[in-house]
């Protein structure tokens, strides 16, 4: 075993022992969820019974979490930088613990499109947050207004267009994989049918 695998190892027995103490159980209650002996609960969290992919599954699952988060290695890239997008500096952030979907900060001066035409719809789901001045959401026949502070969510398979509302907004959106992508095909086509 690797001084790595050591490390691992120990992360997920602590990892084990703190969710079962944040669920407020004891061990008893978790090896009765987990179906297995307290005896052997015990042995895993201290490190006297080697660590079991069957049993991490299980023990997972009773602790109401994945696998992937209980294995989950700390990673040294906690902090992340955007990546700017498009002529207004829209700037983006990777979201890596759902992969494929990103946050958006962007800044709007435009207001919403007046005809319907201009509203698009596409896969997925968003979520966006005024953090300065008003937006205006266009989301089928309906017209929402945002103001600074408040946030819209919602499915982007309805037509929908956002702009700002009496002077320049910023926002930040959550996008998934699907709408992120929709979006980009969106910005592909209007760049390409402007004249140069």
């Amino acid at each position: 075993m690797t001084q790595e695998d050591g490390e691992l190892d120990s992360l997920v027995r602590k990892r084990i022992r703190a969710l079962r103490v944040a669920q407020g159980w004891s061990l008893e209650e978790l090896a009765t969820r987990a179906r297995v002996s307290q005896s052997t609960l015990s042995r895993i969290e201290n490190g006297q019974r080697r660590l079991a992919l069957d049993q991490l599954v299980v023990l997972a699952r009773a602790l109401d979490t994945s696998l992937d988060q209980l294995v989950e290695t700390a990673t040294d890239d906690v902090v992340t930088n955007p990546t700017i997008e498009g002529p207004q500096g829209g700037m983006r952030w990777p979201i890596k613990a759902e992969p494929g979907m990103s946050v958006v900060r962007q800044r709007m001066t435009s207001p919403a499109p007046d005809s319907p035409s201009r509203l698009r719809a596409h896969p997925g789901r968003e979520w966006l947050v005024v953090i300065s001045g008003t937006a205006t959401l266009l989301l089928g026949n309906r017209r929402f207004r945002i103001e600074t502070n408040q946030a819209a969510e919602f499915p982007t398979m309805l037509p929908h267009a956002i702009g700002a509302e009496g002077g320049p907004c910023e926002i930040i959106g959550i996008f998934d994989r699907d709408a992120r992508r929709g979006h980009q095909r969106g910005q592909d086509t209007e760049k390409a049918g402007r004249p140069d």
